[in-house]
């Protein structure tokens, strides 16, 4: 068999040429992949686990799957509002939680395994490592039982990131738990401390909470969301703690020890020494990039804080090796890896179409309750780069379409250059603002100027009418304010 022609590769098969070798199989990598091979070149890709990466199967996909089962016991519990009563109690089997989202998961993995073979993309199983540069390329060593290799021409390091946890914190996957180990707790639960407040500690306080999990939320910075605007953020707290969420900000944790049946956070805040205790500890303060057995010191590749240093086409300082996505640092999305493979791979082919990622333009969303979304500078980070802007904001309360459907929690900030008149920044929170915040995505892509946003016709009922009112807003215009 050739594996040039895609295939799985057999145990102590002969050493066979690539014009890409790509480690790593998630959002990045096999996007890379498939781009390669649709350019014309043998390509393969080296994955250790489940295709599709941590995003699929442990982090985007599955935590989604939980989520929706917290909205739909959300509706459940709230029935009346909607004009129907339930008869009967309403139990969470979270056995039956866990197994959903672990099927969604391995259901969409399957997927790419599909599309692997369809565009001829050869799969190697196994932990893959730098070799010595050979004959214009890079050997690649595969270690699976038996020592094997392939030679790349060039090589795309995709390897992801995963949690990292302060030193002084030891999760022990029973009591203290990364995200990866919630994703498997199958049992129900009475509380939990939920250690960092960004994206992911934010989704799975939110998923607790809904299943009437008792929820603590501790945060070193003075304000949860620490990447978000400030608004946003306090109007997530805000509902959040009508919720029953407790939320401390401004809390450094300084031990965690689990004794018996529960774990004991222990903090320091505003100077003084505070301990919560809880059943379980989620420890979501932080990500570092896998490059660990990758053997890119001897490669002479440059690291950086833990992640893999590249230029703006994805290129690492030694010819031939490229790394995107997580392993080279924030932001850590999936869609921002998908990208930068497209990129990485069409500069390689000399496309004139290949453009660099402007980093403000890549949209970030988090899918607690209420869902938050945003693209560019913060008001703050506006302020701090001296750009004068208008601001527009305008409430999901005055808009039709949330009201009808019981969720008009939320709000919508714009932020415009006052000189220029661009789109410097957008941030939402509320109903389905992940899905919206694509359309400031678009017209920041295109250079939509605020005259050409407040000329779009926006339909009726919707939640974008929201994002019409906020552009509005921002000139002293906005009709339902």
């Amino acid at each position: 068999m050739s594996l040039a022609k895609g295939g799985t590769m057999a145990p102590n098969e002969k050493i066979t040429s690539f014009d890409f070798v790509v480690i790593g199989g998630g959002p990045g990598g096999y996007v890379a992949a498939i781009r390669a091979s649709q350019l014309g070149y043998t390509v393969a890709v080296i994955e250790r686990e489940n295709m599709g990466g941590i995003c699929l199967n442990w982090g985007c996909i599955p935590t989604k799957a939980l989520l929706k089962s917290a909205e739909v016991r959300h509706y459940v519990d709230n029935l009346e509002e909607f004009g129907m009563t339930l008869n009967g109690e309403v139990t969470v089997d979270m056995g039956a939680v866990i197994a959903r989202s672990r099927k969604v998961a391995g259901k969409l993995s399957g997927g790419i395994d599909h599309l692997m073979r369809k565009n001829k993309v050869t799969v190697i199983k196994g932990s893959a490592s730098l070799g010595a540069a050979r004959d214009g390329g890079r050997e690649v060593v595969i270690a699976e039982g038996a020592q094997k290799m392939v030679l790349a021409s060039r090589v795309i390091i995709a390897t992801g990131a995963r949690a990292a946890t302060p030193k002084h914190i030891v999760a022990d996957g029973k009591k203290i738990l990364t995200y990866r180990d919630a994703l498997q707790l199958d049992r129900p639960l009475k509380s939990v401390t939920v250690i960092g407040s960004g994206a992911i500690g934010v989704e799975f306080a939110s998923f607790y909470n809904d299943m009437n999990v008792d929820v603590t939320v501790i945060e070193m910075q003075d304000q949860i969301l620490p990447v978000e605007d400030r608004d946003v953020a306090a109007f997530a707290r805000k509902q959040f703690e009508k919720r029953g969420m407790k939320i401390l900000t401004g809390a450094a944790v300084s031990d965690v020890k689990a004794a018996g049946q529960t774990v004991a956070v222990h903090y320091q805040q505003n100077g003084k020494k505070a301990v919560v205790e809880s059943e379980i500890a989620l420890v979501a303060t932080g990500i570092t990039g896998n490059i660990e057995g990758l053997n890119l010191e001897k490669a002479g590749v440059k690291i950086d804080g833990g992640h893999i240093v590249t230029d703006e086409w994805m290129a690492t300082n030694v010819p031939g090796i490229y790394a995107i996505g997580d392993v080279t640092g924030a932001p850590w999305l999936a869609h921002k890896a998908s990208h930068e493979a497209i990129v990485c791979v069409n500069r390689i082919k000399g496309l004139a179409s290949a453009h660099p990622i402007a980093k403000n333009a890549i949209p970030g969303c988090t899918y607690c309750r209420p869902q938050i979304a945003s693209i560019g500078l913060t008001e703050a980070a506006a302020k701090a780069a001296g750009i004068e802007v208008n601001v527009g904001n305008f409430s999901f309360m005055a808009n039709g379409k949330a009201i009808a459907i019981g969720d008009p929690n939320g709000m919508v900030k714009t932020l415009f250059n006052k000189a220029n008149g661009a789109l410097v920044g957008a941030h939402l929170i509320g109903p389905d603002v992940t899905e919206l915040i694509q359309g400031f995505a678009l017209a920041m892509k295109l250079e939509a100027t605020e005259a050409e946003l407040m000329e779009t016709i926006f339909p009726h009922p919707t939640l974008s009418e929201a994002m019409h009112e906020s552009v509005l807003d921002a000139f002293g215009q906005a009709i339902h304010h």
